[in-house]
């Protein structure tokens, strides 16, 4: 009576890391490095915000956001990437970039092409979400990989021509979850004009996007444009829970061509859940304001200069250069995840947990994920004592 479609699927990262360490006592202060669940401080007028329009908990909010919080978007993505939208036909708010993320799926993916099962190829490691969305509409989910030889980027290019021929979809996320990598303009015109050539949608997960060290990761949208690309080939997808450190406002948007765009909100209006009215005024003010923004990546580049200070001498090292996570090298991601909290109550995720076994090897086996997102000191304390255990 249940669908087996799901059936074969591990269990998601955190129970599978629950499993793993909380049947041992930690051996020391318990420190959360596993999460991407960003702890700076927020900006406080946004609370002022909700309150001024709580009284708009009383409405059924818009769908596709309010005329305002679509024209917000559209601003800031002209002043971030040059790239002017359409607010009316090209964006719509969603609840977390995750939503829109799954629901491009059901929105976008065909049931077939060229009378063939839909492929819908990924990274590998990813973020989870990707591959239940090409799960539960049927498609076959195709992971590349992105490891230190390919620059912790998937090579879509070398991917079989007749799995192409079959491929309805590609996500890609830029800067890349866990392992920071950006995609250049370089890297974006090959992925469009593949996208071109074989008939297939960009679905750019770019929530990272403002989380980086040096010069601003390059966006999909403003490489299609610079290419005259088909507008329904790239879908973005930012949110706010990185940007502006407010996982818990579920607030993001989706970008793209009149058509996809459409699609989704057709979607939506059966079956989504819009902002409720306030999360959507504190959201119209959150992307029209850029000074807490700075402060924040600011914060972040103190702790990736830190890193490179503390963990730099370890081999295979990856200097974080966007995101807000290490990619750390060890032999064996789940037991030296098990050594840190033994000994020292550290909590790190195995790499292992994003990425699947593919031709019996799986890319994060080697890998544990860090979270770099607790203030400077407590940063600093768990940095120390992953160094001392596992590099020492």
């Amino acid at each position: 009576m249940f669908p087996e479609r799901f059936s074969n699927l591990p269990a998601y990262a955190f129970p599978r890391l629950r499993a793993l360490l909380d049947v041992h006592t930690p051996g020391g202060a318990v420190r959360h490095m596993s999460i991407g669940e960003p702890k700076h401080a927020f900006p406080q007028w946004i609370t002022d915000t909700i309150a001024t329009h709580a009284h708009e908990f009383g409405k059924y909010p818009p769908n596709e956001g309010t005329p305002e919080l679509r024209a917000a978007i559209r601003d800031w993505v002209y002043r971030r990437y040059d790239v002017m939208l359409d607010p009316e036909r090209q964006v719509m708010a969603l609840n977390g970039s995750r939503e829109g993320l799954y629901n491009a799926g059901m929105a976008l993916m065909p049931e077939q092409k060229n009378g063939k099962r839909p492929v819908v190829l990924m990274p590998n490691p990813f973020y989870q979400v990707y591959m239940i969305a090409a799960i539960s509409v049927g498609a076959e989910p195709r992971f590349v990989p992105a490891t230190a030889e390919t620059g912790h980027l998937p090579d879509f290019t070398a991917v079989d021509p007749q799995v192409l021929n079959r491929t309805v979809a590609v996500y890609i996320c830029s800067p890349a979850n866990p392992q920071g990598a950006m995609a250049d303009a370089g890297y974006w015109r090959a992925l469009i004009a593949l996208a071109e050539q074989y008939d297939f949608q960009i679905l750019a997960d770019e929530c990272y996007a403002e989380i980086y060290r040096d010069a601003a990761p390059t966006g999909a949208l403003e490489v299609a444009k610079t290419m005259g690309a088909n507008p329904e080939r790239v879908v973005s997808f930012h949110s706010l829970s990185k940007r502006s450190n407010l996982p818990g406002l579920r607030s993001g948007f989706v970008a793209g061509g009149p058509e996809s765009i459409a699609r989704m909100k057709q979607l939506r209006a059966y079956s989504g859940a819009p902002l409720p009215l306030p999360i959507q005024r504190a959201s119209e003010k959150l992307w029209a304001e850029e000074t807490h923004v700075l402060a924040n990546r600011a914060l972040y580049c103190e702790k990736y200069a830190l890193a490179d200070e503390l963990l730099g001498q370890v081999p295979g090292y990856l200097s974080p250069q966007a995101g807000m996570f290490l990619w750390l090298p060890v032999e064996d991601g789940e037991a030296a995840a098990l050594k840190l909290w033994q000994e020292t109550g550290v909590r790190v995720l195995p790499g292992a947990y994003l990425s699947r076994d593919v031709d019996g090897a799986n890319p994060g086996a080697g890998y544990i994920r860090v979270a770099m997102v607790a203030p400077f000191d407590e940063t600093q304390e768990g940095l120390t004592l992953i160094r001392d255990t596992l590099y020492g």
